[in-house]
């Protein structure tokens, strides 16, 4: 029987645990581009501000533990060169952009960018990301499913067969006239929510006017090109990565024409993007205005 010296015992009890591997499940492939999802982005961006390295595939809702793009999977550095295949990590998977923040930062993986924040300025943070993610969300949803349609579905269901991709089309164009249906963006005429739509990037565009401003008076007025944030502090909150992963949906969407014309038409929220873009993505390739 073989026997395990001090030595051994030594080697053992100093090797360092396997350093866990993200996987980030985007929904389609496209390596060095940003994808529609707006909540891609915002996991992305989220990732990125924390100094997080991660791994992207396309993964599928339904493999996601909620149904939803984007999920993630944790693994280790054994499990990545064993030969498995992106689908097939074998770690824990986590779904929900705002969950899958909240879990990494209470295992330690993610710091807290809201930690320093005090209660009035997190009450300001979640506003802003209510803002997006529960109402502009929805008005973007309408204009992409109802008013660009078939831009939409081509776009999500492409690598689907032409006949299966009408049938899984309408469906999904059905689940989703009903739910914006439900939840009364759809009780409204289209002026009517472009008139909602304007105003909440005008809002978020007032916010970000006044925080570079402070930025800029708080450099002597000298323009280094740092990135300015949303709440106007030193570095990014929550806040930050949800408007980023927005105006950046808009900017390489196709399908909200209507969207992405007011967002280029409001230079502060370009800047703004650009900045982040060239600090924390200059491997992605950048839209086009």
């Amino acid at each position: 029987m073989a026997t395990m010296t001090s030595q051994d015992n030594d080697d053992v009890s100093t090797n360092p645990p396997p350093a866990p591997v993200l996987t980030v499940y985007r929904g389609w492939k496209d390596p060095g581009r940003h994808v529609w999802s707006p909540f891609v982005v915002k996991l992305e961006a989220r990732l990125r501000f924390g100094g997080v390295a991660y791994r992207t595939a396309a993964g599928s809702p339904k493999t996601a533990p909620r149904g939803k793009i984007p999920y993630v999977e944790l693994g280790t550095d054994s499990s990545a060169s064993s030969g498995a295949g992106d689908d097939e990590l074998g770690g824990d998977k986590l779904g929900d952009s705002g969950l899958i923040i909240e879990a990494l930062t209470e295992r330690g993986l993610l710091p807290d960018l809201n930690a320093r924040l005090d209660g009035e300025t997190r009450a300001r943070d979640l506003g802003v990301r209510s803002l997006m993610e529960d109402r502009l969300c929805f008005y973007h949803g309408w204009e992409r499913w109802t008013q660009n349609y078939y831009t939409m579905r081509d776009h999500i269901f492409g690598a689907l067969p032409y006949p299966l991709r009408v049938v899984i089309g309408l469906l999904a164009y059905r689940g989703t006239v009903a739910t914006l249906h439900g939840q009364g963006t759809g009780r409204y005429s289209g002026e009517e929510i472009a008139a909602f739509r304007r105003e909440v990037w005008e809002g978020v565009d007032a916010l970000l006017r006044a925080s570079r401003d402070k930025a800029r008076a708080a450099r002597d007025t000298r323009d280094e090109g740092k990135p300015f944030w949303i709440l106007g502090g030193e570095g990014p909150t929550e806040a930050d990565a949800t408007v980023f992963g927005f105006v950046v949906s808009v900017l390489i969407c196709t399908a909200g024409p209507d969207s992405q014309k007011v967002v280029k038409g409001l230079p502060v929220i370009l800047e703004y993007a650009e900045r982040i873009q060239d600090r924390y993505f200059p491997d992605y390739e950048k839209w086009t205005l």
